[in-house]
């Protein structure tokens, strides 16, 4: 099977899991923090959605410039917004991923601010790390944040204490 097909599924499924975590964003508990030094409730979730529109970025072009671009935050107005945001993304992975050309896997990715530059990698690499294993991280954050909130969670993997009832 092709990597593209089988990161295709992953995403599918994963995708799932991840629009019911950002359906239970509580909106009016937006500037939550578990921690000073973490992130808003609101930032998280965000950031959560955002991921999943990495695909272009990370496999369609060769380099993220963080010194190019609007990194103006997006404004959203309710939790329907952010799983918005995440289904919208979640098509466009689907039709990238359908698209791409395996030789592109093997093309070299870079990630800089302008003359700085942070890595190159092959983009298999870059999917991987930044596409799928950086949503798991954040997407664990989230539950962490949600419990913290005293948010019953839904299964991700298999089931949960809250739908177990203990």
């Amino acid at each position: 099977m092709k990597r593209s097909q089988l990161l295709l599924e992953e995403v599918m499924q994963e995708a799932e899991a991840t629009r019911n975590l950002l359906s239970l964003i509580p909106f009016d508990k937006a500037d939550f923090v578990p921690h000073q030094k973490s992130m808003t409730l609101l930032r998280l979730a965000t950031h959560v959605a955002e991921i999943s529109g990495w695909w272009k970025e990370c496999l369609l072009d060769d380099e993220l410039d963080f010194a190019k671009g609007d990194s103006t935050p997006k404004v959203f107005n309710s939790t329907a917004d952010i799983v918005a945001l995440h289904d919208k993304h979640i098509l466009q992975a689907e039709k990238i991923l359908n698209e791409v050309n395996e030789d592109e896997f093997l093309k070299l990715w870079t990630m800089r601010a302008g003359e700085m530059i942070f890595f190159t990698k092959p983009k298999a690499e870059v999917a991987r790390t930044w596409c799928m294993n950086h949503l798991y991280h954040h997407r664990g954050q989230l539950t962490v944040y949600l419990r913290l909130l005293n948010i019953p969670l839904p299964a991700v993997y298999a089931t949960t204490a809250d739908l177990e009832g203990k």
